[in-house]
């Protein structure tokens, strides 16, 4: 039998997705399963957005420039410039979705073989593009104890290697939920500097910072203008997941134009979806500060309501809209598994995503759960309870 490449052995299964069939099984005895486990928001899209779809007068859905529209990504680097990010539409490359964004541009900056530094955790499907191109990740350990802040810079340095060709970061973080503070940023700014590296951030949770604090993006940095790149998507922001549009941001040439290269192969971004995208961009200020004003409210409520367990250690985000939360188990995989086929309250259960995939240090995570607060407050209250309930009569 013809075996598959070892890249399709070794690519890691998605801990956010793995569960699926386990949840589908629940609710196909009756269970009414309540998702924690991945950052679907239940927010509306903008109704500019999707009018916008509504209205289109398209007589062939034709492809679209490969590096996106001309037009959207002029209006996109109108939006950095808002945000105090002097960008041209040059400097931007649309992508299908953030992921094709990042992956492009791993494939764009590092050869097999070389590595990227990434504080863990981590978005777990970090590995998978680092796996897909087959590049090293050198996981830069942060705690639990101090939020998941920036670990400290003599740890990036001491894993540094002639291989060392990269440092990412998600900011605001997914799992963590932490945002960066500018001093943060500028270390490692001065890191990337001083070991001539790229610095890519993935800032797709931008808009969404609390407790008054304010995000700081590596564009705005001076004298990294050829290290600094920047993954975007509409995805979170407007909560368009479905719509699959992306961008790589960058002022360095070369990149803009390897990454060029990778978008021709597969063609063009999504057309439709860039029409839907594009007027998003006109959605009032009033939008961002209700959803933010509900998703700190959420998350109030979330941390409130875990701090009632025994035993539960949380992390208090700052931005995004995940919570990480130690639990007094040996195994988080075993028990997100034991509650969707063995537990219930009420007819109903919860999934969450077990926090080891989302480390690339073995034996790291292993008690800890990633809850995405994108449910309502309601909902919310329900599942810690069940949680709370389960933790009493788990075996494990």
């Amino acid at each position: 039998m013809p075996k598959i490449s070892s890249r399709g052995a070794t690519m890691p299964p998605s801990p956010i997705r793995k569960l699926v069939p386990y949840a589908e099984a629940a609710k196909e005895r009756g269970v009414k399963v309540i998702h924690l486990n991945i950052g679907q928001p239940d927010i509306k899209t903008p109704k500019i957005a999707l009018d916008a779809i509504k209205n289109a007068r398209i007589d062939v859905l034709a492809y679209s420039r490969t590096e996106g529209s001309e037009e959207y990504r002029k209006k996109i680097a109108a939006y950095y410039g808002k945000h105090g990010m002097a960008i041209s539409s040059s400097n931007i490359i649309v992508t299908t979705g953030g992921s094709e964004a990042l992956s492009f541009t791993m494939g764009a900056i590092l050869d097999p073989e070389d590595e990227v530094m990434i504080p863990e955790p981590f978005y777990a499907n970090y590995n998978g593009f680092a796996t897909a191109n087959n590049v090293n990740v050198i996981p830069i350990v942060s705690s639990i104890d101090t939020n998941f802040a920036l670990p400290p810079i003599t740890a990036f340095e001491k894993r540094i290697t002639s291989k060392t060709k990269a440092i990412l970061i998600c900011n605001p973080g997914n799992p963590t939920g932490y945002l960066y503070t500018k001093e943060e940023i500028q270390q490692l700014a001065e890191l990337a500097k001083k070991y001539d590296l790229f610095l890519v951030a993935d800032e797709v949770y931008r808009e969404f910072s609390y407790d008054g604090k304010m995000h700081h993006s590596v564009l705005r940095e001076t004298g990294i203008e050829q290290h600094a790149i920047v993954i975007d998507s509409v995805s979170k922001r407007y909560s368009m997941c479905g719509a699959r549009i992306g961008c790589v941001v960058t002022r360095n040439e070369a990149v803009l134009q390897a990454v060029l290269k990778f978008a021709q192969a597969r063609l063009s971004p999504p057309t439709m979806a860039q029409i839907a995208s594009e007027a998003a961009l006109e959605t009032p200020q009033s939008y961002f500060d209700e959803v933010i004003e509900e998703y700190v409210s959420r998350r109030d409520l979330l941390l409130s309501e875990l701090e009632k367990i025994d035993g539960v250690k949380i992390a208090r985000p700052s931005g995004a809209f995940y919570c990480l939360a130690e639990l007094p188990i040996q195994d988080a995989d075993h028990f997100a598994q034991w509650l969707l086929e063995h537990f219930e309250v009420n007819g109903e259960t919860v999934m969450v995503a077990p926090a080891a995939g989302f480390y690339a240090t073995p034996g790291l995570g292993k008690q800890q759960i990633r809850i995405a607060y994108v449910l309502e407050k309601e909902s919310l209250k329900r599942a810690v309870n069940i949680l709370k309930a389960g933790l009493l009569q788990y075996p494990g």
